[in-house]
């Protein structure tokens, strides 16, 4: 996916979830990527399964509510990202830096966090 097509995404969904007219619902599933500079997103609510998001920019975007089951987040900067009531079950996330990423209620069964810095350790 190139950067058009993302940006496109990008903007129908923030209409989406605001109700406007030409939004559209943002599924990402299976998309690569990777090493994406997607910082300061709304991606709230999207639906990322399976997305390869390895080594992305993601600081301060928002993926509350959304499903990123299975996901590859492999060295991806989220930090001060927020994660609440995400769906990050069999994720992939070693390496990924959380530090200040709000992960309250999201659910992280089966997700890989090996090496990963968290909200309150890094180390």
């Amino acid at each position: 996916m190139n950067k058009e097509q993302l940006n496109d995404i990008l903007e129908k969904h923030n209409k989406w979830l605001e109700d406007e007219e030409g939004g559209e619902y943002a599924d990402l599933s299976g998309a690569n990527l990777s090493s994406a500079d997607l910082r300061d997103a709304d991606l709230s609510s999207a639906d990322m399964t399976g997305t390869d998001l390895s080594y992305a920019n993601m600081r301060c975007t928002d993926m509350s509510e959304a499903n990123m089951r299975g996901a590859n987040m492999r060295g991806t900067d989220m930090r001060d990202a927020d994660l609440s009531y995400a769906d990050l079950r069999g994720a992939d996330l070693r390496e990924a830096d959380l530090r200040y990423a709000d992960l309250r209620d999201a659910d992280l069964r089966g997700a890989n966090l090996d090496y990963s810095c968290l909200p309150l350790w890094c180390g």
